[in-house]
């Protein structure tokens, strides 16, 4: 009953449009004030929560953040898109591997699954409905390697995963890499397999010309920059240069470096993009101190041990039960966006998963490639709005949900083989150097 009424309650404001955080607080106050007991609960809330900011971790989420905001404001984005787009020749649906391919490497400068949808359907989809491609094949692969965005570091969600759910944060980075390199392989084989089957979803047609010369060019000076920017987020981390909060500082660096030689760092561009960056680390810092709190009110009041008690009593295997988790998450996703799912899920889920015995950093990768699987599930997954708002008017809500289903397919396809072969998600992180 007091796992209804709190959950039920958070969710209800959620329902109503509360921004999250305060949902959290709300939720957080009251519960303190009768679980805790008045104001003696109100005092270990408030203790409660600097503790939760007091996470070094953390400090990696305003450099993340930045790293996005700056290469947006500069805007590199579009060049490398079509640097990209000269090398892809005459490969059939060229545009739908140029979504993917630009989402894999945007992925690395924003975070933000929203952020990637956005700038590629507004940068894209002008240009595939200009070469006749059929919604199927224009929504799909930019909704597809729009979520790439949290699946490839670095991310700021996948920092705050990690630090909810207590593993750590430079393994987590690490062992995600592979899951979201095997989602855009999945994406470009479907895209490919679709364009020769259905040719009449993809049109072909002439590319531009250009010569050896040009395209080398635009590679070497629009792309492979970016590969330094990776360096220095995950390369540092790998050969234990710097620890995952350090890399959020070095990669910050690099960003600036990199706008600075293409010759867009100005002031405008600063002030934008700190703005931007202190507004969404506010955000997401309050959701954490909030969710840490929520947290620790389940424990006290009994709720995470008699949880932990009924699944231990189940008569079903650890797979009956881990796909049922895995199942609710994805129902969630039809009326939450990810931020609110993850922050309701992760303390209720921990203690459940470390009870069954499952590799909890393997557990946390599998939960955030299904967090990013509800991102596009219909009716209310966020993305599929965000993609709503930059679609011509003519395109309907019901032509982006049929061109999701297919995607859910691949997220759940991912998620198979990370279960079947957990290696998937634990070898990177086990071969990384400890930072000295």
């Amino acid at each position: 009953m007091t796992l209804l009424l709190i959950v039920g309650g958070l969710v209800l404001l959620i329902l109503l449009r509360v921004p999250v955080a305060f949902a959290f607080l709300a939720v957080n106050i009251v519960a303190a004030i009768f679980v805790f007991g008045g104001m003696d609960g109100l005092e270990q809330l408030i203790t409660s929560m600097r503790r939760a900011l007091g996470n070094f971790s953390l400090a990696a989420v305003p450099p993340f953040i930045f790293m996005g905001e700056i290469m947006f404001r500069a805007g590199i984005a579009p060049q490398m898109i079509e640097a990209i787009d000269r090398w892809l020749g005459r490969l059939p649906a060229r545009l739908g591997l140029l979504a993917v391919g630009s989402g894999t490497l945007l992925s690395t400068l924003t975070g933000s699954s929203m952020a990637s949808t956005a700038m590629l359907g507004s940068t894209l989809l002008p240009e595939m409905e200009r070469r006749g491609y059929k919604s199927q094949m224009t929504f799909g692969p930019i909704l597809g390697a729009g979520g790439l965005a949290v699946m490839v570091p670095p991310t700021a969600l996948g920092v705050l995963v990690a630090s909810l759910a207590r593993v750590p944060v430079g393994d987590f980075l690490l062992g995600i890499i592979i899951p979201g390199l095997l989602i855009a392989a999945l994406l470009a084989v479907y895209i490919i397999g679709r364009g020769v089957l259905q040719p009449h979803l993809v049109p072909s047609y002439e590319p531009d010309p250009s010569s050896l010369r040009d395209r080398t060019l635009g590679l070497v000076k629009y792309v492979l920059p970016i590969g330094i920017v990776i360096f220095f987020v995950i390369g540092v981390i790998v050969l234990g240069i710097a620890t995952p909060t350090e890399s959020g500082a070095t990669g910050a660096f690099a960003t600036l470096v990199l706008a600075a030689l293409y010759r867009r760092l100005n002031g405008e561009v600063l002030v934008r993009a700190v703005r931007g960056t202190l507004r969404i680390s506010v955000m997401m810092l309050m959701i954490v101190a909030g969710s840490t709190a929520f947290s620790q009110i389940l424990s006290f009041s009994g709720v995470t041990r008699e949880l932990i008690s009924v699944v231990g009593g189940l008569e079903a295997s650890d797979l009956v039960i881990l796909l049922l988790m895995q199942f609710i998450v994805l129902v969630m996703g039809t009326f939450m966006e990810s931020l609110s799912i993850m922050l309701v899920v992760l303390p209720i889920y921990m203690p459940i998963a470390q009870e069954l015995g499952f590799d909890l950093l393997w557990f946390t990768i599998l939960l955030l490639i299904n967090i990013e699987a509800s991102m596009i599930s219909p009716p209310f997954g966020l993305s599929l709005f965000v993609m709503r708002g930059v679609a011509p008017d003519h395109f309907t809500m019901g032509q982006i949900y049929a061109s999701a289903l297919p995607l859910i397919a691949i997220y759940a396809a991912t998620m198979a083989l990370v279960i079947a072969l957990p290696e998937i998600a634990t070898w990177l992180p086990s071969l990384s150097e400890p930072a000295r």
